[in-house]
């Protein structure tokens, strides 16, 4: 039994059908089994399946009495199938290479799902390929596999056949089948993911779906059978009550899809579309379902639907036609005038004083309140109550920020202001290209942590990592700094020598590591009960970095594997790079909680027992802490090749290092990851890239700056400060042997 039955009809499709057939028997997964059915065609579609047939005996073929259509050829050809999978392709699309491998990974993966969805992408005749503009659904984060009321969202990718693969025994079990008429693929998918008790996504182009030059030929008849087709849909969910909650969301799809076949002038013949409408009408007032809100830009479309307007509709695309000429100019006018007078606004600015008493910050591009220019902000306010501070952040960021620090939104008129006349630039990453750096400025670059990774200048031979990186760009903004902050010796050589500049590095530490030794033990219950952490809990903060050589940032850690191995005592804190862009992993046990979207890191890392992360620089800031850190390297040779580390972690680590999930598993089991040499690699680590992490970085950086003072407070030895603990710590006195079992001093990667 073969793991796919690749099932594809063919009709008046000679000159497209070998490249079909091609892509499906060159497929690197060859577990496979293709039925080609020829639906009577006319053409030679029927000769050349059976040449296939003759020199490959993976090809099925079947030949129809008489013509049926797609929907019958398809059913023809699973009648004949035998393998686990069902995929359907038509005559004239294609596999993409290796789309089968990838699918079989994918079904594995996710538990052998009923249904797996995958991308798919338009090949135009002029040999342009075009991605499903619906691709975002596809995404795999998230828990897999789903029911279809956990990603209803899938229902708005189309409604067609070929971008899924079904399991043969569900479809048999279910009795799905392809009804005749053009739009056969209506009453085959909705009603496949309604049935489904499992679904799972791909998000991969597998199918390039041909679109001829001048597209199908075909008459209104076939444009009309849509209605017949919704008519199976809703015949379908009507007598099932646990599908009602999907009757207004089927509605509401069948009437945008009339109105896209009415309002497409080349889809109806001349003469048809009066009488199309009246047929569309009817079928509104048959189907309508109250409950699924109609968003405000399908309204008038809905209404046309609703109310047969025909006039109604030729006037608004009269309109809008004639409209096409006059809108978009006239929006690009106002558009540049905007612009314009935002830059004008700007050298008005410039040409006034600076304000010797106003700073404005920024973080991460415009995100929220935060890493090292946060913490400076606060101690602007402590240091040098005089300046009044503003932060630079998108809206939906500005709850982060502290109501006695003013709000500027990028692109305003206020946000130049700032920009123009604050005497102290603070910021992570560089301001605005735009801006113009005046005398008198004093802009301080922060960075955001200890360089692990290549950066800067460095990555002119990292490609793939430096992406479309303007390094000249880059330089302008160096040039700019007057001030860039170093945490240790190891980042003030590689700032140095990637960011060359004249500007002064002060070596004073990391602003926001200073809260890890001005925290108490009841910060740290506060923090843990905001969580959501059960109380005896063990935290891990789980904080992979991101992968330049990966398209998807999809984890390949299974933490819901780690924590039923590890045991009811483990929780897992789980935040995702911030160009990740989606949670992180499922939560199948119910001990996973995504923090992604947490306004603080170093809260995270203070409500944490322990650390487990890749090549993130957030491990020199938890060494900071004293706490635990386990390396998960699992892909060490692919990420130095495409981004390149500084020194290899196998050889300086700050604890315990795994080169495989099972690897971390034993690591926490056995307590190696608190064992004695763990701490003493911590210890050195520690001792290496926290020399001036004592708490008072921010005020040291504000003295020296604002201030004017040469004489830094002095930095009390790392040996000497006294981080508030973990609450595992605090609380588990109890030998690790007698919970764990028996324990050892010496990390599981330092023995293998």
């Amino acid at each position: 039994m073969p793991r796919f039955s690749v099932i594809v009809p063919a009709y008046k499709v000679q000159a497209y059908l070998p490249a079909c057939l091609e892509s499906v028997l060159s497929q690197s997964y060859e577990d496979l089994e293709l039925i080609a059915v020829d639906d009577r065609s006319p053409d030679a579609c029927g000769e050349l399946i059976d040449e296939y047939a003759a020199r490959d005996p993976r090809v099925k073929a079947v030949h129809q009495a008489r013509n049926t259509g797609l929907g019958p050829a398809r059913n023809a050809g699973t009648a004949e199938a035998s393998g686990d999978y069902l995929l359907f392709l038509d005559g004239d699309d294609t596999l993409t290479p290796h789309a089968l491998r990838a699918i079989a990974d994918r079904l594995k993966e996710t538990g052998e799902p009923d249904v797996l969805v995958h991308d798919h992408a338009l090949a135009h005749w002029s040999d342009g390929t075009v991605r499903d503009a619906f691709a975002g659904q596809l995404t795999e984060q998230g828990p897999a596999p789903f029911r279809l009321e956990d990603r209803p969202g899938l229902l708005r990718v189309p409604p067609v056949a070929w971008n899924k693969a079904y399991r043969r025994e569900f479809v048999e079990r279910e009795g799905f089948a392809f009804p005749p008429g053009h739009h056969t693929d209506l009453p085959w998918t909705y009603p496949v993911l309604m049935a489904a008790e499992s679904i799972a996504t791909l998000d991969r182009v597998c199918v390039h779906h041909r679109k001829r030059r001048g597209g199908e030929s075909l008459g209104a008849g076939d444009h009309f059978d849509v209605f017949g087709q919704y008519d199976r849909v809703f015949a379908y969910v009507d007598p099932r009550p646990e599908l009602a909650q999907w009757r207004p969301v089927l509605f509401r799809r069948m009437v945008d899809h009339l109105s896209a076949v009415f309002t497409d002038r080349e889809s109806l013949p001349r003469g048809s579309r009066h009488a199309f409408l009246r047929r569309a009408r009817d079928h509104y007032r048959a189907h309508r379902t109250p409950g699924h809100p109609v968003p405000a830009r399908s309204r008038l479309r809905h209404a046309v639907i609703r109310l047969g307007l025909y006039r109604t509709q030729r006037l608004a695309e009269l309109a809008r036609r004639s409209g096409r000429g006059t809108t978009r100019p006239l929006v690009r006018l106002a558009t540049a005038l905007h612009t314009a007078a935002l830059r004008l606004h700007y050298r008005v600015q410039l040409r006034l004083p600076l304000r010797a008493d106003r700073a404005v910050f920024a973080a991460y591009g415009g995100r929220g309140h935060g890493c090292n220019p946060g913490a400076l902000e606060e101690a602007f306010r402590t240091f040098a109550p005089h300046i009044r501070t503003a932060w630079i952040a998108r809206p939906e960021y500005h709850h982060t920020i502290p109501t006695a620090t003013r709000r500027l939104r990028p692109g305003t008129a206020a946000y130049w202001t700032a920009l123009a006349r604050s005497t102290y630039l603070v910021n992570n990453t560089d301001f605005d290209r735009r801006l113009v750096k005046r005398p008198g400025q004093v802009l301080v670059q922060t960075q955001h942590g200890t360089p692990l990774k290549h950066m800067g200048l460095d990555l002119r031979e990292r490609p793939a990592a430096a992406g479309d990186l303007d390094f000249d760009a880059m330089l302008r903004g160096v040039d700019q700094w007057d001030y860039l902050l170093s945490p240790n010796r190891h980042t003030t050589l590689t700032w140095e020598r990637v960011y060359p500049g004249r500007y002064t590095t002060l070596p004073y530490g990391s602003p926001r590591n200073d809260v890890f030794q001005r925290a108490t033990s009841a910060d740290v219950r506060r923090l843990r009960e905001s969580l959501g952490i059960p109380a005896g809990s063990v935290a891990i903060l789980y904080a992979p970095t991101y992968r330049d050589y990966r398209r998807t940032q999809r984890t390949t850690l299974d933490l819901d594997r780690l924590l039923r191995r590890l045991g009811p005592r483990f929780v897992v804190l789980a935040r995702a790079h911030h160009r990740h862009g989606g949670p992180l992993v499922s939560d199948a046990t119910g001990r996973v909680i995504d923090v992604t979207d947490h306004p603080s890191v170093e809260s995270l890392c203070l409500a944490s027992d322990a650390l487990v992360t890749d090549y993130s620089s957030l491990m020199f800031d938890y060494a900071g802490l004293d706490r635990p850190i386990v390396i998960h390297a699992d892909d060490h040779e692919a990420y130095e090749a495409a981004r390149g580390t500084y020194f290899d972690l196998r050889s300086f680590a700050p604890g315990a290092i795994a080169r495989s999930e099972d690897e971390l598993i034993d690591i926490f089991a056995t307590g190696h990851w608190r064992g004695s040499r763990s701490t003493q690699l911590r210890s050195a680590f520690r001792e290496r890239f926290c020399p001036y992490d004592d708490g008072r970085a921010a005020e040291r950086v504000v003295r020296h700056v604002v201030l004017g003072e040469r004489e830094s407070p002095p930095v009390i030895p790392p040996a000497d400060r006294h981080p508030v603990p973990s609450a595992a710590a605090a609380l588990d006195r109890v030998p690790q042997a007698s919970v764990d079992g028996p324990a050892t001093d010496t990390p599981v990667a330092e023995t293998r």
